[in-house]
């Protein structure tokens, strides 16, 4: 059964944190950055390889307001990354916080007894103070904290990359609302826990398998949130069912767990889904009964209702308002990770009310592929 709390049990042991960019791992750092400015508008903003003295890789930072990905490729075939590449195909690497002190945060994550990927690195050069270290996350992910609010540039090594944004509708897309794992069975509570120990996070929602299921396949689900509710991580694990679940598939083709989806806030969702599908985006698609559902719910919205119908947006309500939703398909060949977008009209939920069709969708994608 599904539990709900609004109370945060977890410990502070940040002043701040938030989300400060996603790093993904590409075969094609120049041209994934081009697919993510084209289809979802961002802006180029960093650069660094070879020509700035980063020899073994070229990374890629571009912007969406306050939504940062940087997207790094390999040069060689012996590089780490390029192992990562061959394991997982395109994916993300990194979950990157920000925070006022990289030294307090890592140590802090240390002592309780997170892993180290990389000591505290730290620069004051003529660009100002630059911060950031690594701690270990799940399967071949990891997090960073850094800290460059005073350094002119993104980081050490990396140039000034911002260009005029072309003359194109806006996607309205505003920051990252949460970052969605996927682990393996009878893995979950171990990541709950290790969040609550390493961070201080405390669980809110929590689901199993009556609560999100078909006849086929389940799944269970726990979402973790910072004190300042900025950092909110969903984790998934399959349950038994009668066929493959689509957490089993993407533990698959991602051999192993990773990042499921991103999910990005939208200021107008509307405006948002019309953009991205005029664009080319793909979405999942809903089942015939979804709407005629919905109206039994009398949720009050501000929206047009045949809009969301006609751009196939999801609909979720609780007791401090509603959220619009809506998931595309993979942006990748393998099945791994998608994206959803998301608007929030005062709730802080995830959509539950829609898991359930959102559970459908995925399943009828994934038979449509043959791995159900």
């Amino acid at each position: 059964m599904a539990y709900f709390t609004d109370k945060f049990k977890g410990k502070k042991y940040f002043k701040d944190i938030s989300f400060h960019h996603v790093e993904y791992y590409v075969g094609n750092a120049k041209q994934a950055s081009e697919y993510y400015k084209n289809i979802f508008g961002f802006s180029d903003y960093a650069y660094a390889g070879p020509e700035t003295g980063l020899k073994d890789r070229a990374s890629y930072v571009i912007r969406k307001n306050k939504v940062f990905y940087v997207l790094t490729t390999p040069l060689k075939a012996n590089h780490p990354i390029s192992e990562w590449l061959l394991k997982h195909g395109d994916g993300v690497y990194n979950i990157a916080f920000n925070v006022d002190s990289v030294e307090e945060a890592y140590n802090g994550c240390i002592n309780r007894g997170a892993q180290s990927v990389s000591d505290v690195f730290a620069v004051n050069d003529k660009n100002g103070f630059f911060s950031e270290a690594f701690i270990k996350s799940y399967g071949d992910c990891v997090h960073s904290f850094i800290n460059n609010r005073n350094y002119k540039l993104w980081a050490p090594n990396f140039i000034d990359n911002r260009t005029d944004k072309k003359k194109s509708k806006d996607t309205k897309i505003e920051l990252i609302d949460h970052i969605v794992a996927n682990v393996e069975l009878d893995k979950m509570d171990f990541w709950k826990e290790y969040y609550e120990r390493i961070f201080g996070f405390s669980a809110f929602v929590r689901f199993d398998e009556t609560d999100i299921s078909t006849k086929y396949s389940s799944l269970k689900s726990v979402v973790l949130r910072s004190d300042n509710w900025k950092v909110k991580l969903p984790i998934n694990e399959p349950a038994e069912g009668l066929k493959k679940s689509q957490i089993e598939e993407y533990l698959d083709f991602n051999e192993g767990p990773g990042v499921q989806h991103i999910a990005l806030l939208s200021s107008d969702i509307i405006q948002t889904i019309k953009v991205l599908r005029n664009n080319g985006l793909k979405f999942l698609k809903l089942s015939d009964t979804y709407y005629e559902i919905l109206e039994k719910k009398n949720i009050v919205i501000k929206e047009d209702i045949l809009k969301l119908k006609e751009l196939g947006i999801l609909i979720d309500s609780d007791e401090e308002g509603y959220l619009l939703q809506l998931f595309t398909q993979p942006i990748q060949d393998r099945p791994t990770l998608f994206i959803e977008i998301i608007q929030r009209r005062g709730s802080r939920g995830f959509g539950q009310g829609n898991f359930q069709s959102l559970f459908e969708s995925i399943e009828l994608e994934q038979d449509r592929r043959g791995n159900l």
